[in-house]
């Protein structure tokens, strides 16, 4: 299980991190970007709206390559991407994105931090 702490500052090292781990997951290329895609929605919003300082990690299970992005923030009353954003939103679109790109899309919450954990579909 490979992971590290980042920052907003760091988002680049967050997609650099999800471009390697879904090459060696062995994605086609336009999976890849989104994976990439998706991952990156998603942490961006750890840091923005979660906290400071978020997560990443990832490990393969049943032959899927799993990422899960974790901040120590309380998230209440959001719909977590399940409908589409408003025709002319400018914001609120990270969630949705992130479930339309990736296979499973599954939320822990809890008074110590939010949980996202992404799950793309192997190749094997």
């Amino acid at each position: 299980m490979a992971g590290f702490e980042f920052t907003l500052a760091g988002l680049p090292g967050v997609r650099h991190f999800a471009e390697v781990v879904a090459r060696r997951a062995g994605l086609p290329d336009d999976e890849v970007g989104d994976l990439v895609l998706a991952v990156n929605e998603v942490a961006t919003n750890a840091v923005t709206h979660g906290s400071p300082a978020a997560r990443v990690r990832s490990w393969t299970e049943s032959g899927d390559l799993v990422i899960e992005i974790r901040d120590h923030g309380v998230w209440a009353g959001q719909a977590f991407g399940q409908h589409p954003p408003a025709r002319h939103a400018t914001s609120g679109m990270g969630l949705w994105v992130a479930r339309l790109l990736a296979g499973q899309v599954d939320f822990r919450l809890g008074e110590e931090g939010s949980t996202v954990i992404l799950r793309f579909a192997g190749k094997g």
